[in-house]
């Protein structure tokens, strides 16, 4: 792996684990195991590469989510994929998290990507939503766009329920719920 992904990979990791503060430029070198030298050489600062770890775990929560999202299947099926796939439920969402980090939240550019991801992850559940509305996957009258909040939410939420009670249960439980409810459909007249 090249210096640069290195700097980034443990940028990455330093942000999910400490935030933007505890990410020091010094704990970034040593899990990186490269020199202040190689850092500054690559990357202009501690912001600019905290933007660049940003960036890239946007990416690839995308890439994650659109895994199972984007596959064949009906809307429910799609929707279910997403929620039940492989967590680290304990350490939160990377992306989640930074939402959190008064830091990244008070730069106009380091939340740009925060925002811009969960916004695509939204509009991509809302889509899905409206294509089982279409095809009468779920209740009629239901809002899509309401809708992929309520699963956003249900997981971010589920995130921080898990970490308050130290059990990956309580995320489990949030995502149960959230799906008989969406499986749950009015008798037609």
């Amino acid at each position: 792996m090249s210096t640069p992904d290195r700097l980034i990979e443990a940028t990455q990791e330093l942000l999910w684990e400490r935030g933007y503060v505890g990410t020091s430029p010094k704990a970034i070198q040593q899990r990186a195991g490269a020199g202040q030298g190689s850092m500054y050489h690559h990357f202009t600062g501690k912001p600019d590469l905290a933007l660049a770890a940003i960036d890239r775990t946007s990416a690839q929560m995308r890439e994650a989510a659109g895994r199972v999202l984007d596959g064949p299947g009906p809307a429910y099926e799609r929707i279910s994929g997403y929620l039940l796939r492989e967590r680290e439920v304990l350490r939160g969402c990377p992306v989640g998290r930074l939402t959190m980090d008064p830091d990244v939240m008070a730069s106009d550019e380091l939340r740009a990507p925060v925002d811009e991801t969960l916004a695509w992850l939204r509009g991509r559940l809302t889509e899905i939503v409206q294509e089982g509305l279409d095809k009468g996957e779920f209740t009629p009258g239901l809002v899509a766009g309401e809708i992929a909040a309520a699963i956003v939410a249900t997981v971010q939420g589920g995130y921080v329920l898990a970490r308050a009670s130290g059990s990956s249960a309580a995320f489990d439980s949030a995502v149960t719920g959230l799906l008989s409810l969406l499986a749950a459909r009015t008798p037609s007249a």
